[in-house]
């Protein structure tokens, strides 16, 4: 396992005691920890700059995107979504319509891409498998399986609505629901370790499309009509139809954002790139570590990045950080 260095170490403890002093100043804040690797790293970076930036006392609540909805919507917790997908959740226009949640900025500011996914080699080998019609016709050449999300993904309704509509359900393809994305992630490795079939669901910006190419899918042209009923597992008449690009917020419930104007700032800010998260993801995966240590090789790679979401008072008590 990767480990801070020694003066990078010395670096966050000195940021940490200039701070220490003006902690408690936000009081408590709790933000949704996703299981994705983009807003694992979000989630870090933000706790860090909250924390030792604004003297917060956050917690952090592992929920995926619709039971994150949900809650905020019940309970007006957790206070901040930090990455929310919003092309895949139907509730979600209807909670910022109602005014109980408040999208303040799009943290991945490229957009983010999802769809049906297959390795390079196998295309290559078999030009056929870049449509979905080609799946269709040979589902033995994807070994018969589909690489679902996990419950609680705001993806596995559309996937499995799409594969209902091609027709592959029919014909008897083992639609196979991951119980984490770390073990969908893990199926693609290690398919390319042996060059075996995979066909499944994946995303951008992300280490795994980063370091294994893959081909998306052509599912058809995107309508929005169509995608609207895939998302809802209630769909009755399940169409083929691309992911549009997907725009991904962060958001603050109504309450927290009327009474917190600093932290609604610096959410208001924080956005990455696809290429800073991709890069940044890549380099957890090559070097083993956890993604708080990617929020820390982040937060020492990008300081002119993260160094202009701050307001003065933070940026003076993180300035060790800013050299």
């Amino acid at each position: 396992m990767f480990k801070v260095s020694a003066g990078l170490g010395c670096v966050f403890a000195a940021a940490i005691t200039a701070s220490a002093a003006q902690a408690n100043e936000c009081g408590e804040v709790s933000i949704m920890q996703g299981d994705w690797g983009s807003a694992q790293i979000v989630t870090a970076v933000s706790k860090f700059l909250m924390e030792e930036g604004y003297g917060c006392d956050v917690t952090t609540i592992p929920l995926s995107s619709i039971p994150a909805l949900a809650s905020v919507a019940e309970t007006g917790k957790p206070d901040i979504l930090t990455e929310i997908w919003t092309n895949g959740a139907p509730a979600y226009q209807g909670l910022v319509d109602s005014g109980k949640i408040i999208p303040v900025n799009e943290v991945l500011s490229d957009g983010g891409v999802e769809g049906f996914f297959v390795p390079n080699y196998l295309v290559e080998e078999h030009p056929e498998l870049a449509t979905i019609e080609g799946i269709v016709a040979n589902p033995e050449l994807v070994g018969n399986r589909f690489h679902n999300s996990p419950e609680g993904w705001v993806s596995i309704n559309a996937n499995t609505n799409l594969l209902k509509a091609s027709g592959l359900i029919d014909a008897g393809l083992d639609n196979f629901v991951h119980g984490s994305g770390e073990t969908l992630a893990a199926s693609i490795a290690t398919a390319f370790e042996d060059k075996e079939p995979w066909f499944g669901f994946y995303w951008a910006p992300s280490s795994i499309l980063g370091k294994y190419p893959m081909t998306l899918v052509e599912l058809g042209p995107h309508d929005p009509e169509k995608h609207t009923c895939n998302i809802t597992a209630e769909c009755e008449t399940p169409a083929l139809s691309n992911y549009p690009q997907s725009v991904v917020t962060t958001v603050l419930s109504k309450d927290f954002m009327a009474e917190n104007t600093e932290i609604s700032d610096l959410m208001t800010n924080l956005s990455f790139t696809n290429a800073q998260m991709g890069e940044t993801l890549a380099w957890v995966e090559d070097n083993q570590a956890s993604y708080e240590e990617g929020a820390v090789h982040f937060l020492t790679t990008y300081n002119d990045v993260w160094g202009a979401w701050l307001n003065d008072a933070a940026r003076e008590k993180l300035s060790p950080l800013l050299q």
